[in-house]
């Protein structure tokens, strides 16, 4: 635990960070991009004390046969689409402007959310996760975000490639069922997953296993129930305030080219950014997603720090540092070429009632199997 000192020093630290990110996009968005760096806090603070992410319990599932970590990303999950379905077909009668992630799946990205699937394994964290985690005083986690940054840059290079492959258009199934019979029919397959994890951790253990109970609100820990209900409440105030769904790592592609602009590298001649000249030439601050990871960092910074666990160490071994960068350049890449992350393509999918979601989910959880069995050989856990 770290002394009382410490501890008022990160934390103001923390509320400097976001108080000043949340200036800064005011400053370069208005309201609207400040109360998404507001958003983002609670993000970050909510996923620190619940430690809510999608690596673990993916892995848990696969070696241990405890589903408690997937059955909440479910729950995270009916809880938005039952207010995100709703908002995508009847938002407009009502005047808010919200739009769904749709998007095609095809060879590219099912590549794609493969090698995230994979990475997130070595890295040691997804999308959100590695933000949460960085953010908390991991000093791996930092070598992680690092390389998934310069992974990201490196796939917008290559894009007019991936891009020309074959692909299934999108497919939006409340366009297709309505918002009802589209959440009845996600909210089914979800329950028929759980319940199949219900069996298999029974047949396995005899019994489900006892989740952890909520401690303090303020200094943790929180339960997965409560993360997923704190998520999911984000996610829906990301649908509200900028009529899309949450995302992460289109601000680690951003961050890498103006990085690799500004030592000359002509980022701007490649395809991916010739439609997104404005984002290279305004600030950071004026994009939505990257100042919602920044403040996300910050938010994991104050739970870690009223939790007392604010200590990051130094001490990291060759096999760590070198799974932190493999697992962060295959997220960093897999995720350009898949349309987004856990975050992005998987939640921000299914909860805009996209097939491609779907996708994602069974492709990323095959390559988080690889992953895993990687893990185990090199007696990482």
């Amino acid at each position: 635990m770290i002394t009382s000192n410490t501890q008022n020093r990160v934390l103001a630290v923390s509320f400097t960070a976001m108080i000043a990110v949340v200036a800064a996009a005011w400053s370069n968005g208005g309201s609207q991009l400040a109360l998404a760096g507001l958003i983002g806090g609670v993000a970050g603070f909510a996923l620190y004390h619940a430690s809510f992410g999608f690596t673990a319990g993916w892995r848990r599932m696969v070696t241990e046969r405890r589903g408690a970590g997937l059955r909440a990303q479910f729950v995270l999950i009916v809880l938005v689409a039952a207010i995100s379905f709703p908002l995508l077909q009847y938002g407009a009668d009502l005047g808010l402007r919200i739009g769904g992630f749709v998007f095609p799946f095809g060879v590219s990205a099912a590549l794609g959310a493969f090698m995230f699937g994979l990475g997130m394994q070595l890295g040691g964290g997804c999308g959100s996760g590695t933000l949460f985690t960085a953010g908390g005083g991991s000093s791996r986690m930092m070598i992680t975000l690092a390389a998934f940054i310069a992974g990201s840059v490196i796939a917008t290079a290559h894009m007019g490639y991936w891009n020309s492959l074959p692909a299934v258009p999108g497919i939006s199934l409340v366009t297709q069922f309505g918002a009802a019979g589209a959440f009845a029919l996600t909210a089914g397959v979800l329950a028929l997953i759980a319940l199949g994890s219900v069996v298999l951790e029974r047949r396995a253990h005899g019994a489900l296993e006892v989740t952890r109970d909520t401690g303090s609100l303020l200094r943790g820990p929180w339960s997965m129930l409560l993360g997923a209900v704190m998520i999911a409440g984000v996610s829906i105030a990301t649908f509200l305030v900028l009529g899309r769904p949450w995302g992460i790592t289109s601000g680690f592609a951003l961050w890498g080219a103006k990085i690799a602009g500004s030592v000359g590298v002509p980022v701007e001649t490649w395809e991916y950014w010739k439609w997104q000249t404005g984002a290279l030439e305004r600030s950071v601050f004026a994009d939505a997603t990257s100042v919602m990871n920044f403040t996300i960092m910050a938010g994991a910074m104050a739970a870690a720090a009223l939790a007392g666990k604010y200590r990051p160490t130094l001490s990291i071994d060759r096999i760590g540092v070198a799974t932190a960068i493999a697992g962060g350049l295959l997220m960093g890449y897999g995720a350009r070429l898949a349309f987004g992350c856990n975050i992005g393509a998987y939640l921000g999918g299914i909860v805009s009632g996209s097939v491609h979601g779907w996708f994602w989910f069974a492709f990323g959880f095959a390559g988080s199997l690889l992953g895993t069995r990687i893990r185990r050989a090199l007696d990482m856990g």
